[in-house]
C-alpha cells in the first residue's frame, strides 16, 4: 500500500515538475538584474539571519534589489494549493536574480535547471546540528522515502553551504549529500548578537519588562524541549514536563518552558505554579538572554546557550526511543556538555551541583567558531565575491 502511495505521489510530483520546468524555461529569457533573493519554508516571516543579511546588503550593496520569499508549505489544502502559486513567484525571482540564499530546502532551486549565472548558497538554519536530517535518514521512520528524495533532486544545485565550525562540516556532507569542498566554515549572523553586549542587554531589559517576577533572585532556568510530533510521545512529554516543575518547585528556581515552534500542546496540560512562566512571546533565541541555567534535550538551540555560557543541562527521559528513529550525529553521551538525566528528581539534583564551565567552552569552540570577526559581513562579502566569479 505504501509503496503504492509513494509512486502516485512521484508520478503526481514529476508532472508537476514538468510543468514548473516548462514555465521557468521562458522565464529564463527575461534579463537578469542585481538582485538577491531569499527563500525559505521554516516560517512564513523572515528569520533573523535573513534579516541581518538583507540589512547589510542594502548597506553595502545599496544597488542591489533584495527580495524576501518566506511561506511555509504545511497546512491544509487551501494553503498548499496557495504554494503552488508561491512557487510561481519563485521562478520568476530565480530566473531573474543574481544569488539565492537559502535556510532550508527549496522545491524549486533544486528541481529546475537555473541559469549558469545564480549562485545558490544554503545558510542552513541551525546554528549546530544533533538530529540526523536529509539523506542520512533516507526510509527512516522519520525521514524521507528514498525514491521521493530522488524525485525532488532533494538538496541538489548548491554552489556553497555554510558550517559554523569544522567540526560540523561532516554532519551537513552527511545530510546534503554534499561535497565537503562546497562547505565553507562561515557562522550565521546571529552568532553575531549572541556576542553582543547591547543585544543581551536590550533583550533583558524587555523581559525583564514582561516578567518582572523573573528578576525576584532565583535563578531563571530554560527548558526547551524538541519536537515531539507522535501523540504517544506528546503524553509522555507532559507526563515529564510535570514531573520537572514538582522536582524544581524548591523556591530556589524560576522555570521558563519554551515549547517547540511547531509543538501544539496546551499550557494547560502542565502543572500551575507561581514560578512557571510558559512563554509564546518572545522567541527561543531572545529568551537565552535571560537564562542563568538552560535545559534542553536533542535541540541544536545548545549551541547557542554554549556561546552565552549557559550552563547545560539535558533532560533525556527518551533517549533510546528518540534516537532509534532519525539517529543522531554525535555521540550524544560522550559529546553533551552536561549532566544527562532521564529522571527529574535526578536532574534537579545535578542542577544543584557544581557545573564544569571547561567542558562547556570546549564543546562550544569545537562546534562553533569562535572567531570574533562581523559573521553578517563575512557572509555578504563571501557572497559578493563570488558574484564575480559566475
Amino acid at each position: 500500500m505504501r509503496q503504492c502511495y509513494t509512486l502516485n505521489m512521484i508520478i503526481i510530483l514529476k508532472i508537476g515538475l514538468g510543468f514548473y520546468s516548462l514555465v521557468y524555461s521562458i522565464l529564463k529569457l527575461f534579463p537578469t538584474r542585481d538582485k538577491i533573493v531569499f527563500l525559505s519554508r521554516q516560517s512564513d516571516d523572515p528569520s533573523l539571519d535573513f534579516q541581518m543579511i538583507e540589512k547589510k546588503i542594502n548597506e553595502l550593496h545599496p544597488d542591489y534589489i533584495t527580495v524576501m520569499l518566506t511561506k511555509k508549505i504545511d497546512g491544509g489544502i487551501s494553503r498548499k494549493i496557495g504554494y503552488c502559486f508561491h512557487m510561481l513567484r519563485q521562478c520568476w525571482h530565480l530566473a531573474t536574480s543574481k544569488a539565492v540564499i537559502l535556510d532550508s530546502y527549496s522545491i524549486m532551486t533544486s528541481c529546475l535547471k537555473h541559469k549558469k549565472t545564480l549562485l545558490v548558497i544554503q545558510i542552513w538554519h541551525s546554528v549546530g546540528t544533533m538530529k540526523q536530517f536529509g539523506y542520512s535518514t533516507l526510509d527512516k521512520p522519520e525521514g524521507s522515502s528514498s525514491k521521493v528524495a530522488r524525485a525532488m533532486k532533494m538538496h541538489r544545485n548548491y554552489d556553497y553551504i555554510f558550517a559554523s565550525s569544522e567540526a560540523y562540516k561532516p554532519h551537513l556532507s552527511a545530510g546534503f549529500d554534499a561535497d565537503p569542498s562546497i562547505i565553507k566554515t562561515l557562522a550565521l549572523p546571529r552568532v553575531e548578537l549572541l556576542k553582543s553586549k547591547e543585544y543581551g542587554e536590550k533583550m533583558r531589559a524587555e523581559i525583564s519588562a514582561k516578567y518582572p517576577d523573573l528578576d525576584n533572585g532565583r535563578k531563571n532556568i530554560v527548558y526547551c524541549p524538541t519536537f515531539r510530533r507522535e501523540e504517544n510521545e506528546k503524553e509522555e512529554f507532559k507526563v515529564k514536563v510535570n514531573e520537572l516543575i514538582a522536582a524544581l518547585d524548591t523556591g530556589e528556581y524560576n522555570l521558563i518552558l519554551k515549547l517547540h515552534p511547531l509543538s501544539d500542546i496546551d499550557q494547560g496540560a502542565f502543572s500551575t505554579s507561581p514560578f512557571v512562566i510558559y512563554d509564546t512571546y518572545f522567541t527561543t533565541f531572545d529568551m537565552l538572554f535571560k537564562a542563568d541555567i538552560v535545559i534542553s534535550d536533542y535541540s541544536c538551540v545548545i549551541y547557542e546557550a554554549a556561546l552565552l555560557d549557559a550552563p547545560l543541562f539535558f533532560y533525556a527521559y527518551d533517549y533510546d526511543e528518540y534516537t532509534s528513529k532519525c539517529g543522531l550525529y554525535i555521540d550524544y553521551k560522550k559529546e553533551m556538555p552536561g549532566p544527562i538525566c532521564s529522571d527529574a528528581n535526578e536532574l534537579a539534583k545535578t542542577i544543584a551541583a557544581p557545573y564544569d564551565m571547561d567542558r562547556l567552552k570546549h564543546f562550544c569552540d569545537k562546534y562553533v567558531s569562535p572567531e570574533n570577526h562581523d559573521e553578517t559581513e563575512s557572509i555578504v562579502k563571501f557572497i559578493f565575491d563570488h558574484l564575480k566569479e559566475k
